[in-house]
């Protein structure tokens, strides 16, 4: 048991908002509802494809969105929802940072256990 070359890191980024009092973020589950958003068209949808109340979601989403002071969501009501053009920036940009730093965080990680 005495091989470590097999670990792996795991990176848990999240966006915040230095002016907010509240410790809400963009982390990845608001990152995965907001993908759920893009890909089935309904913040439900969304919350029923990882096992979660519609209502816990909602309540996610706008502490979030309060304390990022970014609305991430149009809701359309019974029509369903979109990411705003802000909430798809913030998303895309979370995707990428966070492949990059897990990249980074794998390749440091195997070199310093050579």
């Amino acid at each position: 048991m005495s091989n470590i070359s097999h670990l792996k890191p795991s990176i848990r980024l999240s966006i915040k908002n230095p002016e907010s009092g509240s410790n809400s973020v963009l982390g990845r589950g608001v990152a995965d509802l907001c993908l759920g958003v893009r890909e089935k068209g309904s913040l439900n949808a969304a919350a029923k494809s990882m096992h979660m109340a519609y209502s816990k979601a909602w309540r996610i989403v706008k502490e979030t969105e309060k304390a990022l002071d970014v609305q991430l969501l149009n809701r359309d009501g019974a029509h369903g929802s979109t990411l705003t053009p802000e909430g798809d920036r913030i998303v895309d940009a979370y995707i990428s940072v966070n492949a990059k730093l897990q990249e980074f965080a794998e390749k440091e990680l195997a070199e310093m256990l050579k």
